[in-house]
Order: C-alpha cells, then structure tokens, then sequence
C-alpha cells in the first residue's frame, strides 16, 4: 500500500483526493496539510511514501517545499499538483526533484496513475502537458522549408494552411481536413502572420501570392 501525504491549501481539493484515494485499496491517506511547511514539520513522525503537493501555496510553496523535502527525505517520492502549463513553471518543478506533475482538471484515473508511477519509481508528465509540448515542438519543426524571395522560410505544413486560407476555409475546416486540432491551425495562422508581418488575412493571402507560395 502506498502512503500519500495531501498538500494543498484549498480544502475541496484535499476532501476530493481523500475521497478519491480511500476508494483505491493501493492508497492510504497517512497526513493532509494546507501550506508546504506543515509537512516537513509532520514527516518525522508520519511514516509516508509520496507527497501530493500542490505548487501554489501560502506559508511555504510547492517548489520551496519540494527542495527541502528532497534535501531531508530524499527517499521520498514527490508529485506535483497544480494548473500551470507553462514550460518553464514545469521545469522549475522538475529540476527542484519533483518525480511527476499533474493538472488539478486531470480526471481521476491519470491522478491515480501519476500516484502509482511515481511510487513505483518512475517520472510522470500528465497527458495534457506532453501533447502540448509535442505540439509545440512540432510547430517549431522546420519540416521541408521552402526560402520565398525575401529570404522568409515557410515549412511544408505551413504552406498548406496558406494554400487553404486562400481558399476561403475557416480554421475548423482546415484543422478537419488536416487532421489537426483548431488551436494548431490558429498557432501556424499566427506565425504566418507574424513571420509575414500581414496585418491581416487578406494582406497575408496577397504576401503569399506575390512570393509564388500558392499554387494556382
């Protein structure tokens, strides 16, 4: 059985994971705190396996408590619980020792996976965070980029959402016929736009059309 210290100073959320964790017979609930420096304070006499530490907190937070706990227990398994996205918040967090990091909006059985790898020894990124991150990554990938005369490199991908914004689609038609998502559709909309310095769609589908990127 693996035993969770709760640490987050909204009283809903520890009730919603105690309640959640008594429901799995792998867990038991050994400790709850609403600031970081309540379970340094316990841990002495409070034999636990995970800390379940939200990164927002009053008194001590997550990632100040995340460096003591690891300096003062470093056997002990740490899973970070927040609803920050940012790159750099995430990898603050990491390189303090976190072991995994999940969102608040996870549903249930991602919590309780995060719980389970992170006990067993593993490092845990939520869904949400590794495909965005992937998407990213890809939007950065310069995959086949073609030089305009201006001296402009314009990706394969790039040009194709060109091509379609010049046949009149809406985002959402272009992302169904791309088989991507709307919101990759506006992020290439607007490096397009930016990369072109367009104002506008118009002006971005004249740009195109004067550097020979749309085929006829």
């Amino acid at each position: 059985m693996t035993r969770v210290f709760i640490v987050d100073d909204h009283i809903l959320i520890r009730d919603g994971l105690r309640t959640l964790l008594a429901a799995d017979p792998l867990f038991e609930v050994v400790g709850e705190a609403s600031n970081g420096q309540a379970p340094l304070d316990q841990l002495p006499t409070v034999p636990t396996d995970v800390v379940l530490l939200d990164l927002n907190m009053p008194v001590l937070d997550g990632l100040a408590t995340t460096l003591r706990l690891r300096a003062e227990y470093p056997e002990l398994r740490i899973l970070l619980l927040s609803m920050m996205t940012n790159e750099r918040t995430i990898g603050e967090a990491l390189a303090a020792g976190a072991h995994g990091y999940v969102l608040k909006n996870a549903d249930k059985y991602e919590i309780v996976a995060a719980l389970q790898g992170v006990a067993a020894g593993k490092r845990f990124l939520c869904s949400e965070i590794g495909l965005n991150l992937l998407e990213k990554l890809l939007l950065q990938e310069p995959s086949n980029p073609r030089q305009t005369a201006s001296g402009l490199h314009v990706t394969h991908r790039e040009r194709e959402i060109l091509q379609l914004i010049a046949s009149g689609l809406t985002n959402q038609q272009m992302a169904d016929k791309l088989f991507t998502s709307k919101r990759t559709v506006e992020t290439h909309r607007q490096n397009l736009l930016e990369k072109t310095g367009a104002k506008n769609t118009p002006a971005l589908v004249k740009y195109a059309m004067e550097q020979g990127l749309l085929q006829p």
